[in-house]
């Protein structure tokens, strides 16, 4: 995982090269990992890993959203950089976690939460969610949890 001081190494590095796309989102990352901090009252070097990695992940899912959304208007051009943005930031994300992994962390967090229907589907889901930190999305532990209260 990147802390702020990595990812402004790296926007010096864009800088450097020419790589304008990297130098353009690295400083749209910076911006947002600023605010994050002003949010918070602190220093920008203070973040947490999994602070920095929550602002990614918002900023890899408004991407996400936005090139849906230019698809939908007929504007490719404008989904194409918005998929390229998209997979720039995946890269500063840890790695996420398989089917297998997810499977098994959702069977922990339903043995240990005590969960058994449809009913305890938002317990298991917080508790899951706190075991993945990060390493994946609501929607990647979903079809597992269904699946975990469907016996």
């Amino acid at each position: 995982m990147k802390t702020f001081t990595d990812i402004h190494e790296d926007l010096k590095t864009a800088m450097k090269t020419g790589d304008a796309m990297g130098r353009d989102t690295l400083r749209m990352l910076e911006s947002a990992l600023k605010n994050e901090a002003i949010g918070l009252r602190r220093e920008v070097g203070s973040l947490s890993e999994d602070e920095v990695s929550a602002v990614l992940r918002r900023l890899v899912k408004q991407r996400r959203e936005a090139a849906t959304e230019y698809r939908a208007g007929g504007r490719e051009e404008l989904a194409a950089k918005e998929d390229v943005e998209r997979e720039f930031l995946e890269s500063y994300l840890p790695v996420a976690l398989s089917d297998d992994e997810l499977r098994a962390i959702v069977t922990e967090a339903r043995t240990e939460c005590g969960a058994s229907s449809k009913a305890d589907f938002g317990r298991l889901m917080g508790v899951a969610m706190k075991k993945v930190a990060g390493r994946a999305d609501g929607n990647a532990i979903r079809p597992f949890v269904e699946e975990a209260l469907s016996d």
